[in-house]
């Protein structure tokens, strides 16, 4: 991470510019149209976006230019992968996710997911989510409760502990890695 300072957070609710998929991604102009479509094909939004243009516009082709206003041409989960690719071309090395990745359905999460430890591997990476798979492998979890710090530790020590609250909401999962993980964790 060639920049100390750069952090960046990605909420559940992204804003972006009124102004050009480039300019949302690199809006310093920092970047080349390469180093641009790279991180477009990392976060699959060559793939989402050409989908998406087919069914809603004549023209089909995904350009750097292509408009982008602040709100409607975009879905949510969309606006989020933006601003994910925007964080990984700033090489960000503290990125604070908040429900980064609410708006986009499981398949492309478990994409993203892969793509976020990829990326961000010699970032310090913070998770606020509600997906337990999104924070299984992470190096500690940290569950609140009514505001409070309810425990903290790493998860295969959370999920061997008798009676914790990340144990029990693993074992009430329905996605069935996480309730898989905390079976094997006894």
């Amino acid at each position: 991470f060639a920049n100390p300072d750069v952090k960046t957070i990605i909420s559940q609710d992204v804003s972006l510019f009124s102004g050009t998929l480039r300019s949302n991604l690199d809006p310093f102009n920092e970047h080349t149209d390469h180093e641009c479509w790279d991180v477009l094909e990392r976060c699959h939004l060559t793939t989402i976006l050409q989908g998406s243009l087919s069914r809603t516009q004549e023209s089909s082709e995904i350009t750097l230019d292509m408009p982008i206003s602040q709100t409607g041409s975009l879905s949510a989960g969309e606006r989020q992968l933006v601003a994910m690719a925007r964080a990984i071309l700033r090489r960000s090395n503290v990125v604070i996710l908040d429900e980064a990745t609410s708006q986009i359905d499981s398949d492309l999460d478990d994409q993203i997911q892969r793509t976020i430890r990829e990326e961000f591997a010699g970032a310090i990476v913070i998770t606020i989510a509600h997906r337990l798979k999104t924070v299984l492998d992470y190096d500690r979890i940290m569950v609140l409760d009514s505001g409070e710090i309810a425990e903290f530790d790493a998860p295969n020590v959370l999920l061997r502990k008798p009676g914790s609250s990340f144990r029990d909401m693993c074992r009430a999962s329905t996605d069935r890695r996480v309730y898989q993980a905390a079976s094997e964790a006894h």
